[in-house]
């Protein structure tokens, strides 16, 4: 008598983790399906992936970053069990205070400074409402989400009061553990994990794959101790 094997959903803040994880080093070219089977447990089966994220404009301070993410979006577009959900950015002005004056200020310059403030939105709003849209689906036995924001605290701790065990899985160090997401007590089958470079070095895509535009290849900065591996063919299944 065969007995199915539960069902884990992950929930991927993209922004925590590229820059908790991946940011300067070898392992941004991360193939999402692989990093994900690496955490699911002996009894349960992979059953897809939410990854949040926002796509980036050119900035003068780094004129390459929106193309590279663009080849990235395109990489993991065609993994067939990964959707891309997007928010957006914000940009807009403010006026700071300085902590410290400068040594010339006059007299009566308390610092204030017009500042440009690029903030991303929408991204942690849109991985909570499908983390608890699927719960009330049924969709998954176990949920992940990746991600080290402290926001997520009441949605998971939902999923969790409501419906089924969450795991958390850290891409910042151990330090910077949020205890928000990893209450002393964790439910049943609950847990909070740091993410190990090891399992991000094993979890790379092919140097280049292809889609419906064409060729998808690793940009030039990412290259550092890719993995060698032949060239990938469409998958038509996701889109």
């Amino acid at each position: 008598m065969m007995v199915s094997k539960k069902r884990v959903m992950f929930y991927i803040d993209g922004f925590n983790l590229y820059y908790g994880s991946l940011r300067g080093t070898p392992y941004r070219w991360l193939d999402l399906e692989a990093f994900c089977q690496a955490y699911v447990r002996p009894g349960y089966a992979f059953s897809g992936a939410r990854y949040f994220t926002a796509k980036l404009r050119a900035h003068p301070s780094n004129p390459g970053q929106s193309d590279r993410q663009r080849q990235y979006l395109r990489a993991i577009g065609t993994l067939p069990n990964i959707s891309i959900h997007y928010g957006h950015f914000l940009h807009r002005t403010a006026v700071r205070q300085l902590e410290l004056l400068p040594r010339d200020a006059r007299d009566g310059d308390i610092g204030l400074l017009s500042v440009w403030i690029h903030e991303e939105k929408g991204s942690d709003v849109n991985l909570a409402t499908h983390l608890v849209a699927d719960g009330f689906r049924h969709r998954f036995d176990l949920a992940v989400v990746v991600s080290n924001d402290s926001d997520l605290k009441t949605p998971i701790s939902f999923i969790r009061s409501n419906f089924t065990p969450v795991g958390v899985l850290n891409p910042h160090s151990a330090r910077e553990r949020s205890f928000a997401l990893s209450p002393r007590d964790l439910p049943d089958g609950s847990f909070y994990r740091t993410i190990k470079k090891s399992t991000l070095q094993k979890a790379l895509l092919s140097s280049a794959l292809e889609d419906a535009e064409g060729t998808i290849e690793c940009p030039l900065g990412w290259r550092t101790n890719l993995q060698s591996r032949p060239k990938a063919a469409l998958h038509s299944a996701h889109r």
